[in-house]
């Protein structure tokens, strides 16, 4: 109980400043506000972010449960974690937060947010690149290994 605990603390602080405060600032000092009317791309955007979001609940609750850790790079699972979003891509949770905000994006309609989802996007891959799977074949070895074989980085695989 107390991993989800950890991890609700983490996730929450993570999309509090990296989803919500920091992509609210953009918005604020590009005069942009809510749309009075929704369209269907408004529409499409809320779809888009709803489903971003779903997919990192999925992936907090499958760190906690099945790895025993949490999301943060200083509390990690105790376990690989290849299982639910993970056996289809290596990096679901990111993918998640970067289809969130390109949903908030569409919804206000901001070039801005767009190029933040951009930036953000290659800071994760930098981050996954230089510092997640060196730390993770260091941790799980061939057993990471064989994971990294058999499921992409970036694009989701439907075979498992």
């Amino acid at each position: 109980m107390f991993v989800l605990a950890r991890s609700v603390t983490y996730a929450t602080l993570f999309i509090a400043l990296v989803l919500i405060f920091v992509p609210g600032q953009i918005l604020e000092r590009a005069g942009i506000v809510q749309p009075s009317q929704p369209g269907v791309v408004e529409y499409a955007g809320m779809v888009v972010t709803a489903v971003g979001g779903a997919i990192c609940v999925w992936c907090i609750l499958t760190f906690t449960f099945v790895g025993r850790g949490t999301p943060a790079p200083f509390d990690p699972p105790r376990k690989l974690v290849v299982s639910g979003p993970y056996r289809y891509v290596r990096n679901p949770m990111y993918i998640g937060a970067v289809l969130a905000l390109c949903g908030a994006a569409m919804y206000f309609g901001s070039g801005a947010l767009f190029a933040y989802v951009a930036i953000i996007f290659v800071i994760m891959h930098l981050f996954v690149v230089w510092y997640e799977e060196p730390t993770l074949s260091r941790l799980f070895g061939s057993e990471y290994e064989a994971y990294q074989a058999r499921v992409a980085r970036w694009v989701v695989r439907m075979k498992t």
